[in-house]
């Protein structure tokens, strides 16, 4: 397992990044001006499909329904790397933290390729298969970040889970306040204790995944609007998002991960300095 320092060290990456992302606020602002005018252009069936995304969301945290992964796939995977077979998906929690980069990088480049495959097909067609294309990169989020979720050692069979990558979804999507705002609620996330029972009801902001989504299809979704040349925008826009949700996720969860290790760490001391 990982030193004390080793663990710092990589808190303080993600600590960077984290500060990176606030950095984000004015350009957010900015690029946010023109979506009062892109709203009332926006074709009906796209307004349509978009909705039924709080439904799709709604659905995710009460079951997890179509969009649960297989775990076994990802237990796989880290038994190629480490070269040893791995009796439960419980093992996963235990691996060093190395690994578990490795292994969240892989998903990452694998998930940025398909979306960009899907982002060029969907684009293709113009209107009629972007509407097809938004619900698919909703799946495709929430599969990429569960997946991300089971290589930390996180179950998303649980609902708690599923919060937090509801959460993780709010966060590659809001902007300054809204990153702040989930940070924070984030921060004690890996105290169990902490938690509270009706944490469904903390997500009472989740509904700004929806007009961020909105927001994200932009101008960008504006022009895979046009037949054949959608290809192109499709396959930058949805690589991009998917890169930036992966990344999102990535370091959330590792962070999580090194914080119930640090505590591990310390609780093992105060025992042994009690004995």
């Amino acid at each position: 397992m990982e030193t004390k320092k080793e663990l710092y060290e990589e808190l303080s990456i993600i600590e960077k990044w984290e500060a990176d992302q606030r950095g984000l606020w004015f350009w957010e602002r900015l690029g946010r001006l023109p979506f009062k005018v892109l709203d009332k252009i926006t074709p009906k069936l796209i307004h349509d499909k978009i909705g039924l995304l709080l439904d799709e969301i709604g659905s995710y945290l009460q079951t997890g329904g179509k969009y649960l992964v297989n775990e076994q796939n990802i237990i796989k995977m880290f038994e190629s790397q480490l070269g040893r077979s791995i009796d439960s998906k419980d093992d996963i929690g235990k691996i060093p933290l190395k690994e578990m980069k490795v292994i969240s990088q892989q998903i990452k480049d694998k998930r940025v390729k398909v979306a960009a495959i899907q982002g060029a097909s969907t684009g293709f067609g113009g209107l009629f298969t972007l509407a097809i294309d938004i619900p698919a990169l909703l799946g495709l989020s929430l599969k990429t970040l569960q997946e991300i979720a089971i290589v930390y050692g996180y179950d998303p069979n649980d609902k708690n889970e599923r919060v937090f990558i509801i959460k993780c979804l709010q966060f590659t999507s809001s902007d300054i306040v809204g990153k702040e705002s989930i940070l924070n609620d984030l921060s004690t996330y890996y105290q169990k204790e902490n938690r509270s029972k009706e944490a469904i009801s903390q997500l009472q902001g989740w509904r700004e995944v929806i007009f961020s989504y909105r927001d994200q299809f932009g101008w960008k979704k504006l022009f895979q609007l046009i037949p054949v040349a959608g290809l192109i925008f499709g396959a930058y826009t949805n690589r991009s998002m998917i890169k930036d949700i992966a990344e999102t996720g990535d370091m959330l969860y590792r962070k999580r991960k090194i914080l119930e290790r640090m505590d591990q760490q310390e609780s093992v001391k105060i025992k042994n300095e009690e004995e």
